[in-house]
């Protein structure tokens, strides 16, 4: 094995190691609060698992996974697809960036829970949740967009363009690596934020989902559902990060060197 790959695995391992232990201490505190105040505050975490295991036997999960998973997700599709293509155009006419980013401004500082009580008086029911979950994601994704689009090379695209390069190839090779750059950290950021958004918006709004388990645990006095419900949130953000953003950076971010730096 070569220096750079040793280097490599142990970086990978070191940072395995340092992953471990902050769930470790994250877990020890977690069983601390519990000894510490009790069930009724904050329930232990074999309690946690037994429920959420009782809640999965019981079919309460799955399908209020999927009816989360596609409230967040069409809301965050919408809400990329708005700031894509708004941020764009704002980074390529000067005009249309002075007109959209005081709009974009105020979208950005108005709370989500405001949107929420917008949207049930306007849409109500999962509808409310799907705008929430757009008008929250596109102010983000629209900033990284016109940024991406203000910062193109115009040396590299005139360059190609009078070697007569493809328009399927420039998207491919100057265009898309470029954005791509800038709306990756909007996008994941985006993306953790839907499924709380969208969590936050079904409790408040009734419209079932995983925030309507929470609702319902809530009102039950029931912490140990809550926090079961809390941990299906928190390990699909990290099965989506895993699974879906990281494998997409990776097959996206090819041009780069094995340092992340961008090759010449």
């Amino acid at each position: 094995m070569s220096k750079d790959k040793r280097w490599q695995a142990e970086g990978k391992t070191a940072s395995w190691l340092y992953g471990l232990a902050g769930l470790a201490f994250l877990l020890i505190g977690w069983e601390w609060g519990h000894r510490a105040y009790g069930a009724l505050v904050l329930p232990g975490l074999a309690e946690t698992l037994a429920t959420l295991w009782a809640m999965l036997v019981g079919g309460r999960i799955v399908p209020a996974l999927i009816e989360t998973a596609g409230n967040a997700a069409m809301g965050w599709c919408v809400g990329i697809l708005a700031g894509t293509v708004l941020g764009t155009l704002a980074g390529l006419r000067t005009e249309i960036r002075l007109t959209l980013q005081p709009v974009s401004m105020i979208l950005l500082g108005i709370p989500a829970i405001a949107w929420i009580v917008l949207a049930l008086l306007w849409f109500g029911g999962r509808w409310a949740v799907v705008f929430t979950v757009a008008v929250a994601t596109a102010p983000i994704v629209f900033a990284a967009a016109t940024e991406g689009a203000r910062s193109l090379d115009g040396d590299l695209a005139r360059m190609a363009r009078a070697f007569r390069a493809p328009f399927g190839a420039m998207a491919r090779d100057v265009y898309g690596p470029h954005m791509f750059s800038h709306l990756f950290p909007a996008v994941a950021t985006t993306l953790a934020m839907s499924w709380k958004v969208s969590v936050m918006a079904e409790l408040l709004s009734g419209a079932g989902g995983i925030g309507d388990g929470i609702a319902t645990a809530r009102a039950q006095v029931d912490t140990a559902a809550t926090m079961a419900w809390v941990l299906v949130v928190v390990v699909m953000l990290v099965v989506f990060d895993h699974l879906l953003l990281r494998p997409l950076q990776r097959s996206m971010q090819l041009w780069r060197g094995a340092d992340g730096e961008e090759r010449p």
